[in-house]
């Protein structure tokens, strides 16, 4: 079991949706010492997944941006939440229990837990100007007002984050190619049955794609690019989008003593490995998955959620099991939702129910080798997501999860 003390001093480097969620939950759960939470960028903490969905979408405005704010100031002030925003941590003294600012503070804490997420992977092309990336707020307002301007776009990386931007770039009259080098790059995300479909989806709205392909260069200035191939083909665009990935936000913990190994590596309880009372959480921990039997960093809101939510139980009331996950994503493309839960096990199989080429919904039941259900996709179907994610959790085997969505279709 974890220790707790209610009057220890927490703090919380990272405020988006994991630090935010971690600060609501201590309180909650009635921790009454001092809390403070420290966020790199000058803006009150908000939700990230509609950066590259409904704020590009749509017509951008500052009631829009509100919407997606997870806390007002007045709700900190009332929570007695200490607040320090435009000042990233820099620096971790897990012997004196001090995290340092960039503007040369320090912040002394009893516990801390580091909640500072991923950043884009810098993108290898850089010309003056053009070249943009997806992470922050700032970086969703500059991209929304070049897609207003409806000139070519190309989009670098065929992820959830790469085709959610390239729909909302058509959705504003963009002419728009996606370029990724993998032959199928949909199929990482929800496996060979359906990422067919979701191309053609792409290609139907316009998009041409360019896959199996990379990209060698980026030259010339915003409104003139171009965009070099390694197939030999030249693209001309006014701008470019790149999204390669993430890397988690670590560089601050150098010399801390902590464990950091594609993230901060911490025991199931999501105690960081290397000092005592600190914990990480969200897309900067790295934490072994029951489930899979490895360290494992996800980068899912859900999981950023969840983790926030055992954290703070751990810090006020205690745990006595290690945290479970509850491996969930969803993707908005044009008109279509689709959502996975689970994994997938390469030594098992997967059964598709329902054909996206003559309906508009499908699903794919994922079974491992000993013949349990372990995930499912689906497209444009919630009942066959909720039915499949309640039979995952009690362990159902895949044929009884499979016959229970064919009785839905």
């Amino acid at each position: 079991m974890t220790e707790t003390a209610p009057h220890r001093h927490i703090v919380v480097v990272g405020a988006s949706l994991a630090g935010t969620r971690t600060v609501q939950g201590l309180r909650a759960l009635g921790h009454s010492g001092p809390i403070t939470l420290i966020g790199a960028e000058d803006e009150l903490p908000y939700d990230r997944p509609p950066l590259s969905k409904n704020l590009l979408s749509g017509a951008w405005s500052e009631s829009s941006v509100d919407g997606i704010r997870l806390v007002t100031r007045a709700e900190l002030d009332e929570l007695g939440v200490e607040l320090r925003l435009g000042s990233a941590a820099v620096g971790l003294d897990t012997a004196a229990r001090r995290v340092r600012l960039a503007d040369g503070t320090s912040v002394p804490y009893d516990a801390l837990v580091i909640a500072t997420g991923a950043a884009a992977r810098p993108s290898p092309w850089r010309p003056p100007s053009g070249v943009y990336q997806l992470r922050t707020l700032d970086d969703s307002r500059a991209i929304a007002a070049q897609l207003a301007l409806g000139e070519p776009v190309v989009v670098v990386g065929g992820g959830f984050i790469g085709t959610e931007i390239a729909a909302a770039a058509v959705g504003h009259g963009c002419p728009v190619t996606v370029v990724d080098p993998l032959p199928e790059p949909m199929t990482r995300l929800v496996g060979p049955e359906i990422a067919g479909s979701l191309v053609e989806l792409h290609r139907r709205n316009g998009v041409r794609t360019r896959f199996g392909t990379g990209v060698v260069a980026i030259e010339g200035k915003a409104g003139e690019l171009t965009v070099e191939l390694d197939s030999g083909e030249r693209l001309s665009a006014a701008a470019a989008v790149v999204g390669i990935g993430s890397v988690p936000s670590t560089d601050w913990l150098a010399g801390s003593g902590l464990k950091l190994d594609n993230g901060v590596v911490t025991d199931r309880f999501l105690r960081a490995s290397g000092a005592d009372d600190v914990y990480a959480i969200g897309d900067v921990a790295r934490w072994p998955h029951p489930g899979r039997g490895a360290d494992v960093r996800a980068e899912h809101w859900t999981n950023a959620g969840d983790q926030a939510r055992y954290v703070a139980t751990a810090l006020t009331r205690g745990v006595e099991a290690g945290y479970e996950p509850t491996d969930y994503v969803w993707s908005d493309q044009y008109d279509w939702k689709v959502n996975a839960c689970g994994r997938r096990d390469p030594a098992g199989s997967s059964t598709v129910i329902g054909d996206l080429r003559a309906g508009s919904r499908a699903a794919v039941i994922h079974t491992d080798a000993q013949g349990v259900a372990c995930g499912a996709v689906t497209v444009n179907w919630v009942r066959a997501l909720n039915q499949a994610r309640r039979l995952l959790s009690v362990g159902a085997s895949g044929d009884s999860v499979v016959d229970a969505v064919r009785q839905l279709a």
